[in-house]
């Protein structure tokens, strides 16, 4: 395994999620934030603008960019609970948002408390959905598939274990085979 664009591989969903699959994939995103918090806390500034490969994107545009995703995932679920017409999957433009001034230049701590007051809320729904809600389903133009709520939630664990390995990379704290068990680890 020598990918630092994918350290933990790319996101491949399951056709199905076990219910003990479906909460260990809520207990990632739920630990997420108090596990970034504690990665960054009291970091240099020099520390902040370290990348994990030559080309990508600081720490902390990595930081502003899991806010915006959690809050972007949590938006969707919440679009595809709401809106029976909700069939194609909200995009942004995410290396265009990661270099918008807020993105590259604000204190962290602002995205950190977002990844936990949307992280809570995302949670707490996910854990309230009914069978019924877990099948609702829309299509994701980029990657050319549909996602139900079960792959939705996985896409989202997906992406903050994604990130925090990009960071530890970063910031020297983890290597690539550590990455790799990381994925072995959660069912994506």
């Amino acid at each position: 395994m020598t990918d630092r664009k994918f350290p933990i591989g790319p996101f491949a969903p399951q056709e199905n999620y076990s219910e003990e699959e479906l909460a260990n994939l809520i207990s990632v995103i739920e630990s997420a934030p108090a596990d970034y918090r504690n990665l960054v806390t009291d970091l240099s500034e020099t520390d902040l603008n370290k990348t994990y490969r030559e080309g990508s994107w600081t720490v902390k545009q990595l930081i502003h960019h899991v806010a915006d995703i959690h809050l972007l995932h949590f938006f969707r679920m919440k679009q595809a609970l709401t809106d029976p017409d909700y069939k194609d999957v909200t995009l942004i433009n995410m290396d265009g948002w990661a270099k918008t001034p807020e993105a590259s230049l604000m204190p962290i701590d602002v995205s950190l408390t977002i990844l936990e007051s949307i992280g809570t809320r995302y949670v707490y729904l996910a854990k309230t959905l009914t069978p019924e809600q877990f099948e609702i389903a829309y299509f994701h133009p980029v990657r050319k598939i549909w996602l139900n709520q079960r792959h939705a939630l996985a896409m989202s664990a997906w992406h903050v274990t994604h990130h925090f390995a990009h960071i530890n990379l970063a910031l020297g704290k983890i290597d690539l085979m550590r990455c790799l068990r990381l994925r072995e680890n959660t069912s994506f």
